[in-house]
């Protein structure tokens, strides 16, 4: 159970870590680092997918209706949607030096930490 919390949580604030770095250099305007930063951020959602369902199925929870573990679930994995588009949009920031596909890529990046702000809240709380 250690290495699988470890792995979760690796994942989860590496994931934060970058989706805040994307954030904020594409606020500053700087479109090479925020699409690294937003590249970071998908080996760190695959450790943070990985090491949650690993987690899960360690505590046997596959059958529970926890709501902290439904908002979890329900972020992290359709959130990825999110994700992708950001990095489309830093992409196409990059390949363009559009101000607008900044400006998407600021949105999209703030989007996600905003849903990830919230499962990390549902995590620690542990909502009922």
């Amino acid at each position: 159970m250690n290495l699988a919390l470890y792995v979760h949580l690796l994942g989860t604030m590496t994931l934060f870590g970058a989706a805040l770095t994307a954030l904020v250099t594409s606020l500053a305007g700087l479109p090479g680092p925020t699409a690294r930063a937003l590249l970071v951020a998908v080996p760190a959602w695959v450790l943070a997918l990985v090491g949650g369902h690993w987690l899960q199925h360690d505590l046997h929870l596959g059958d529970s209706n926890a709501t902290w573990l439904q908002l979890g679930r329900n972020i992290l994995e359709p959130g990825v949607l999110v994700l992708l588009l950001a990095i489309f949009a830093s992409w196409w920031w990059v390949r363009s030096a559009n101000p607008r596909a900044g400006r998407v890529t600021a949105g999209l990046s703030g989007i996600y930490i905003a849903l990830l702000a919230v499962a990390w809240l549902a995590m620690t709380g542990k909502w009922s």
